[in-house]
């Protein structure tokens, strides 16, 4: 069983709240737009980050983290990029490798919307986790926290942070 914090769209913002939400957690996942390689290493010092580059991150976050990644939590099959649409509107980047070979999570980040979703057509669920860090409209910053225990998403949580 393992815990995850899910954060994306931090556009180099460092809150201290980061630290208290996922301190608790087994990893921190961010779905791009880090914005920068100190806040990335700051994650890092909290627990182990696991990422992908977004549209505003330059070369040096581009040379540490992919632009999709594809790995096994527990049992579970995720797949993360930073732009990927959600259920219904998959962006043309990743749609043909999601209904080729559907994972059981799928992770993006890219709009500032907060999005929890199941993809009932290929069994899936989606979350994009919304944006933490100040740059863009949203009215509220948010986090995400889950557990995943085998092949099964559990314990869910939207954290608001104030803007």
């Amino acid at each position: 069983m393992k815990r995850i914090g899910i954060i994306s769209d931090t556009h180099a913002f460092w809150d201290d709240k980061y630290l208290r939400y996922f301190e608790s957690c087994d990893e921190i996942w961010h779905a791009g737009d880090i914005g920068s390689m100190e806040l990335a290493d700051r994650l890092n010092e909290i627990r182990p980050l696991r990422a992908v580059h977004g549209n505003i991150d330059g070369g040096d976050v581009r040379r540490v983290y992919p632009e999709i990644l594809r790995w096994k939590c527990e049992d579970a099959d995720i797949l993360m990029k930073h732009i990927g649409g959600y259920p219904g509107k998959y962006d043309a980047s990743i749609i043909r490798r999601i209904y080729a070979n559907p994972p059981q999570l799928f992770i993006s980040g890219h709009s500032h919307i907060l999005k929890v979703k199941y993809d009932k057509s290929l069994n899936l669920l989606h979350i994009n986790p919304g944006a933490a860090g100040l740059s863009g409209w949203q009215q509220q910053r948010t986090l995400v926290r889950l557990t995943i225990d085998g092949s099964t998403f559990k314990d869910l949580e939207i954290i608001e942070l104030n803007r």
